[in-house]
């Protein structure tokens, strides 16, 4: 546990402060009990506060990662202190001040005893990233779009496993599936009624698929391009996929991995265009492999898989397995490859995601009144501290 106590009051200073449309120089940023005091003159600060001279580095709300499978050899799939304790802590290292567990597919017990240990590691308090809840992506996913996901453990959500799920709706922030299964839709409805975010993922769906599934409550939609349908043709017609509706619906928001890995920048620089900062959120969806060597072998579940050209792979080389790059280390990418300007590819990494997942009053910016979740980045986007409300983690 992190029984450090915050800091009473103290002061950021000499820094470049990333606030959602602009970049601030020259004011303090005031860190009072936890919380964020605000943005002050230096010549304003009393004689009592802490300064810390930040030399120049960026100050940034802290990322928060919505699909993040694991690091360091270890994933959400393991329900033990360890497993939890290796990834919020190297994700804390990396700026990332909160999360969501994202287990894999896997069996349903096995499932279950996650959703158990997260509802218990929430209960106290942890020195690293924050886990918000569950992101639990499966087991109800199409066969022909499972990706790196056990084709072993993939189910349909008509049989008797939602209520076992559900049974932690408490701890569960989002649900990702595909809504042209049978069952889906009633299993949307329940999703929105006790307040979890639907999201459609690893899905066959088509366009009228998806727009049932938004009319009971869908509402988010993963990891674009990545195990999604597409465009087919039904003699000269043209059926739009969950990929163009991805695309073109005004009301979905949209998770992107931006690894430069598994989408060139042509693509990325679509996926923005189309959805904008506010509605497309930047996600790791790191697996094990992430802080591994080029070659090693990483594991979700049963399956097992390989650290290739700096991207999780399956052995045969059909699929990608995941990305093996934590979120900090992707905002660069977005800069410099797809041209997004600095502060709205922060928005897509703080900001837009707490919003997805209903945080967003007291997380994902630098407000007054929010919680001091703080990234002090150098220029390469290497964590230089981190501030967990109000704590050096």
């Amino acid at each position: 546990m992190n029984t450090t106590q915050p800091a009473r009051q103290l002061a950021l200073i000499n820094g470049r402060v990333i606030l959602p449309s602009v970049i601030v120089t020259g004011r303090a940023l005031v860190i009072q009990e936890g919380k964020i005091g605000g943005l002050v003159d230096v010549d304003d600060l009393d004689s009592e506060t802490e300064r810390i001279n930040v030399d120049g580095r960026l100050i940034s709300p802290g990322l928060i990662d919505i699909h993040t499978h694991g690091a360091q050899g270890h994933t959400f799939n393991e329900p033990t202190a360890q497993a939890f304790s290796t990834i919020t802590g190297e994700n804390a290292s990396r700026g990332v001040t909160s999360l969501l567990a994202t287990p894999a597919t896997a069996p349903l017990p096995d499932l279950l005893a996650c959703l158990q240990f997260s509802r218990e590691w929430m209960q106290s308090e942890h020195g690293g990233a924050q886990v918000l809840g569950v992101h639990l992506e499966g087991p109800y996913f199409s066969l022909s779009q499972a990706g790196a996901q056990d084709p072993a453990n993939i189910r349909n959500p008509d049989d008797d496993s939602v209520d076992q799920l559900l049974a932690y709706h408490d701890v569960m922030q989002i649900m990702s599936y595909a809504p042209e299964l049978p069952g889906a839709l009633a299993l949307t409805a329940r999703l929105k009624q006790l307040g979890i975010v639907a999201a459609a993922g690893h899905s066959s769906a088509t366009e009228d698929d998806v727009i049932a599934a938004k009319q009971v409550g869908l509402q988010h939609i993963i990891h674009i391009w990545s195990a999604q349908s597409t465009i087919v043709r039904e003699g000269p017609w043209r059926k739009p996929g969950l990929l163009e509706t991805s695309l073109s619906d005004d009301d979905f928001t949209v998770e992107m991995i931006c690894d430069n890995k598994h989408l060139p920048p042509s693509l990325m620089k679509l996926a923005y265009k189309c959805l904008g900062p506010d509605r497309l959120c930047a996600i790791s969806d790191a697996t094990s492999g992430a802080g591994l060597a080029e070659g090693a072998h990483f594991r979700m579940g049963d399956m097992e898989y390989e650290v290739h050209g700096g991207v999780g792979m399956m052995f045969d080389r059909s699929c990608f397995a995941g990305s093996t790059t934590l979120l900090n280390n992707m905002i660069p990418i977005l800069v410099e490859q797809v041209g997004i300007p600095l502060p709205k590819a922060i928005r897509m990494a703080s900001l837009t995601p707490a919003r997805v997942c209903g945080v967003d009053k007291r997380k994902g910016s630098i407000e007054t009144g929010k919680d001091a979740d703080i990234a002090i980045f150098n220029s390469d986007f290497s964590a230089w501290r981190t501030l967990i409300a109000g704590r050096w983690v």
